[in-house]
């Protein structure tokens, strides 16, 4: 088998579980080495994009940050609380995933 068979078969084998949650082992060391367990966003030839967290929703319409009582040893500006987490995304080289793993049904 040709390995532009091999890759394209893989593309579209990773393209059908777009919104589904999977975990993609990867060639590397450290801590990419247990893996990356996210929704698949986007596939191409090139990457697979996971969403590896999913930022907060909108509290406060009015204001970008929300007043907190308890402000003790946490991220303040003018007295407001400061969401730092907006989510992330993962993106993964197509040729360093050495294991993806899915839900069977």
């Amino acid at each position: 088998m040709k390995k532009e068979t091999y890759n394209d078969n893989f593309i579209e084998n990773l393209s059908r579980y777009i919104g589904e949650t999977v975990t993609i082992f990867t060639q590397s060391g450290g801590e990419s080495g247990y893996g990356f367990t996210g929704v698949i966003f986007t596939v191409n030839k090139c990457f697979v994009r996971l969403i590896t967290q999913i930022g907060p929703a909108p509290g406060y319409a009015a204001s970008p940050c929300y007043p907190d009582p308890n402000r003790i040893n946490k991220n303040y500006y003018n007295g407001c609380y400061i969401i730092n987490n907006v989510g992330s995304i993962t993106d993964i080289p197509i040729n360093k995933i050495s294991s993806f793993v899915h839900n069977a049904i």
